[in-house]
């Protein structure tokens, strides 16, 4: 189906989409993602995505993120693991930890499970400003345990 029709259907929905493409996101779906747990997964990437990407990287992504998908209870995740390594990460012998930012404590929730159902285990890092944290190059970028993450995560504000 559309994304229109797909974020109609979808109780979660995820969101993987060149920052430049969240504010259209976000005004062409405002009243299907209204209320619903979004799955925050785009990063800011300055030499791709330009101008948004610079003032997202400025408020914080999980910050600007709310402000372009409104009514979403957003949960930022699956930021911090390169794609080309999503699928693989999983599989190793230790579990990954996949780090997540929100302020929605019942959406962290529903998107730990989902998180745990692909082979990965969910860590909290913080509130939804923290979520600046979960964009490749921060020091949460890359594969880590969940135990890293926590001691990472405690160094950052």
């Amino acid at each position: 189906g559309t994304p229109r029709e797909a974020a109609a259907f979808g109780e979660v929905l995820l969101v993987a989409v060149p920052y430049s493409a969240l504010p259209s996101v976000g005004k062409d779906l405002a009243s299907q993602i209204k209320g619903k747990v979004v799955i925050d997964a785009s990063n800011p990437i300055v030499n791709r995505d330009g101008d948004i990407a610079k003032w997202a990287r400025e408020k914080g992504a999980g910050l600007a993120s709310a402000e372009l998908l409104p009514g979403a209870r957003i949960v930022r995740a699956f930021n911090a693991i390169g794609y080309s390594r999503m699928a693989v990460a999983h599989s190793q012998a230790e579990r990954i930890g996949m780090p997540m930012a929100s302020d929605d404590a019942k959406a962290v929730e529903v998107a730990s499970r989902l998180v745990r159902e692909i082979g990965y285990e969910p860590v909290l890092i913080g509130a939804l400003a923290m979520g600046k944290h979960l964009i490749p190059g921060t020091p949460l970028a890359g594969e880590r345990s969940p135990e890293q993450i926590r001691q990472i995560a405690a160094t950052l504000n």
